[in-house]
């Protein structure tokens, strides 16, 4: 267990900064950045569920769910604080769950997410509240609509963890544990971003809710 918590925390250290380096600068490297992370999460998705009747549905979603990413990145007001402010909410959501998972542990959310509990969904919450620091940061936050961007936050920290559990569930029915392994200590891409491509597409609607423009 340790060795295994080792190994996700380097992960973290070393991909972290340069996925955040990535998207600050945008331009081609962003876009190679997530064409890799599409075509990665589509192989990944092909050797879970080939052949099984919810497969094109799968691959649809993942295609318009990266198409949401490249919109918030380039065409939404705000360019890429905004995309990191929501990496930030999924992120401090799973930091969240998995702390608050393994040291209160208690009673399990879900049989399709055994790992997942109702303390871990608390500490997700908890955690996600973090990710406002980002915008007081940039000086980019109006204390006006405090409560609007608290809803957002506890929005999208939920969508991330319903994400988060759809993917879990189709994992049980093909009976895989981790959807791959090119990230040592997380496991397979979607693994990781389970959550996010969830986020991204309700964080791309709700963009076009006046609270938002207020920035």
């Amino acid at each position: 267990m340790k060795n295994e918590f080792f190994k996700r925390l380097v992960s973290s250290i070393i991909l972290l900064p340069l996925i955040f380096l990535i998207v600050i600068y945008g331009s081609y490297y962003f876009i190679l950045l997530i064409t890799i992370c599409f075509f990665l999460s589509c192989y990944e998705w092909h050797l879970m569920s080939f052949k099984k009747p919810y497969y094109l549905i799968g691959l649809i979603y993942l295609m318009l769910s990266f198409i949401t990413v490249y919109k918030i990145r380039t065409e939404i007001n705000g360019e890429y604080i905004i995309f990191l402010f929501i990496i930030s909410i999924c992120i401090l959501t799973d930091i969240g769950g998995y702390i608050f998972g393994r040291i209160i542990k208690g009673p399990k959310l879900t049989k399709y997410s055994p790992n997942k509990t109702y303390a871990g969904v608390l500490g997700g919450y908890l955690f996600s509240l973090f990710s406002i620091l980002l915008l007081y940061f940039y000086k980019i936050i109006n204390p006006s609509i405090l409560i609007n961007m608290f809803l957002f936050i506890i929005s999208i920290s939920t969508i991330s963890q319903i994400g988060d559990i759809v993917i879990s569930y189709f994992k049980r029915i093909s009976k895989i544990k981790d959807t791959g392994k090119i990230i040592p200590g997380h496991g397979g891409l979607l693994d990781r971003i389970d959550g996010m491509i969830f986020a991204f597409p309700f964080a791309y609607l709700i963009m076009f809710n006046e609270f938002f423009n207020k920035f």
